[in-house]
């Protein structure tokens, strides 16, 4: 999977995704993917803004959590994804990235 299938992706399936309040952040080592749930409409951009929750991993790592090839769980132990902020809020985002 690449940067931008990633990002096309999460886009699609933001436009199912509930309003929240909050925003999350991706910052991989490729870009960044900012997720604001705030409005009725969730919007995605590529914008490095500050946002409740920002999960700090790479596209390949998230690729495979969604293929279920990794557990989250492991890589966080691991170090392979850092989370800071609202953890529970990281916690919905596997639904953006099925």
């Amino acid at each position: 999977m690449t940067f931008q299938e990633l990002n096309d992706g999460v886009a699609k399936a933001a436009a199912n995704a509930p309003k929240l309040g909050k925003s999350i952040k991706l910052q991989l080592d490729e870009g960044v993917i900012f997720i604001d749930m705030t409005e009725d409409q969730a919007k995605v951009t590529n914008e490095d803004k500050e946002a409740d929750t920002t999960v700090i991993t790479s596209v390949d790592v998230l690729d495979q959590l969604r293929s279920g090839k990794l557990n989250p769980m492991m890589a966080m132990m691991s170090g392979k994804v850092k989370i800071q902020g609202d953890m529970g809020l990281a916690m919905k985002l596997q639904g953006l990235l099925s």
